[in-house]
């Protein structure tokens, strides 16, 4: 759980989480002596950390001989060359949004980074466990660090855009005609939770609301030990939070104004009422048909959509404005190798596949048509059959004609 934790703090930029993680690990565990890999306005990406960045990919993923590298890149339809560019336009970007922010007027302060580290270096026993789990992960506590600045800017910048971003009633429309079928049948309800002890008064205000002398609403203000208490007991729809098994066992049975018996989880004796069920209309036209929790829900969205698409709006400015030069890969570069018989072993196996497949079909296809015949067969034998016992019939009647005529 604890390494879990640190492997989702890292960075997620570039192709995927597991070359994120590697390249913020590898970011900064070198200088920049030696070969660029690229220069971004005149910041050389030394080409030894895009090799780090890769090599790392392979061993935290099994890819570590050449046979499983060689297989994994053909069957995801890459090759080396394509690697290193992603690898590199990943770097590029990070490069670009450490200088782009401050034209933004968005920094992270050191602070900023100490806190986060503290939060997370508080899971393990000791310093020791610590670093331990930093090299498992493929990080020194100066690359963590360096990765933990780079994201928290890069959220700092996502929510510079979130908060700038103009979202009318019209976008907000449009997010809930793709969104509001998943919230087709959502429950809102409310509770009152007692202490497990207390099952003697859980039952006595229970059999008052449900002869109508208590109101529920009030009920919870009086009784319930959770914070909802003070709204009534109200805790909102089941599809905007996650309720306990036993709670949502028992709403999933509720309609709407009914109320639970008395249902026991990890917190407590729960009573529950089911206040409001969403159904989504069959054509949404006007956001009042939504609920305003709903409606909240999808600005939200929106509004991160709109964020989303002028935060790479914005980085693709920073692209075209930038002198980006990229060299060539070294071919002697470890994890280069030749694709060639990868290649064709999987155009064999996709052929033996498509073979196989045909086979089947043909094979298929002849059982069909050998049981055509054989119904064809049968068919005529049983016409012939019929056609037989008529001209005997025929024949019979004939002579049986004849011999009354000769009497």
């Amino acid at each position: 759980m604890k390494m879990s934790k640190l492997l989702k703090s890292m960075i997620t930029v570039g192709i995927a989480a597991v070359f994120a993680a590697s390249l913020a690990a590898c970011s900064g565990s070198s200088s920049n002596s030696g070969a660029a890999a690229a220069t971004v306005n005149g910041v050389s990406i030394p080409e030894s950390d895009i090799t780090k960045t890769i090599e790392s990919v392979r061993t935290q993923s099994g890819l570590d001989t050449e046979e499983a590298w060689g297989q994994f890149l053909v069957s995801n339809k890459m090759t080396p060359e394509s690697v290193r560019e992603q690898i590199i336009d990943s770097y590029v970007n990070q490069e670009l949004i450490k200088s782009g922010a401050a034209e933004l007027g968005v920094s992270v302060d050191s602070s900023e980074v100490d806190t986060y580290v503290d939060s997370m270096k508080a899971n393990f026993g000791d310093d020791d466990a610590w670093k331990e789990a930093l090299q498992q992960a493929g990080f020194t506590e100066e690359s963590y660090r360096e990765s933990i600045e780079t994201s928290l800017l890069q959220q700092k910048i996502s929510a510079h855009f979130e908060e700038s971003a103009e979202v009318t009633d019209a976008d907000v429309l449009e997010s809930a005609k793709m969104y509001a079928s998943y919230y087709d049948g959502a429950k809102r309800s409310s509770h009152i939770l007692f202490d497990a002890g207390d099952e003697a008064t859980a039952a006595d205000v229970l059999e008052k609301i449900k002869s109508g002398e208590l109101d529920f609403a009030d009920a919870a203000k009086q009784y319930s030990k959770d914070s909802s208490a003070e709204k009534g007991g109200d805790v909102g729809w089941d599809r905007m939070t996650t309720f306990v098994t036993e709670y949502q066992d028992a709403l999933d049975g509720l309609e709407v104004d009914q109320v639970s018996d008395l249902v026991t989880s990890q917190y407590g004796i729960h009573i529950i009422k089911c206040t409001e069920v969403f159904t989504a209309p069959a054509e949404l036209t006007s956001l009042d048909q939504l609920p305003a929790d709903f409606q909240e829900t999808f600005k939200s969205m929106a509004a991160s959509t709109k964020a989303s698409t002028a935060y790479q709006e914005w980085l693709e400015k920073l692209k075209e404005s930038a002198d980006i030069q990229i060299n060539d890969m070294p071919s002697d570069a470890p994890y280069n190798i030749d694709l060639t018989k990868y290649q064709q072993a999987a155009e064999s196996a996709s052929a033996a596949s498509a073979s196989a497949e045909s086979a089947n079909t043909e094979s298929a296809s002849a059982e069909s048509a050998s049981a055509e015949s054989a119904s064809a067969e049968s068919a005529s034998a049983e016409a012939a059959s019929a056609e037989s016992a008529s001209a005997e019939s025929a024949s019979a009647s004939s002579a049986s004609a004849e011999s009354s005529s000769g009497n």
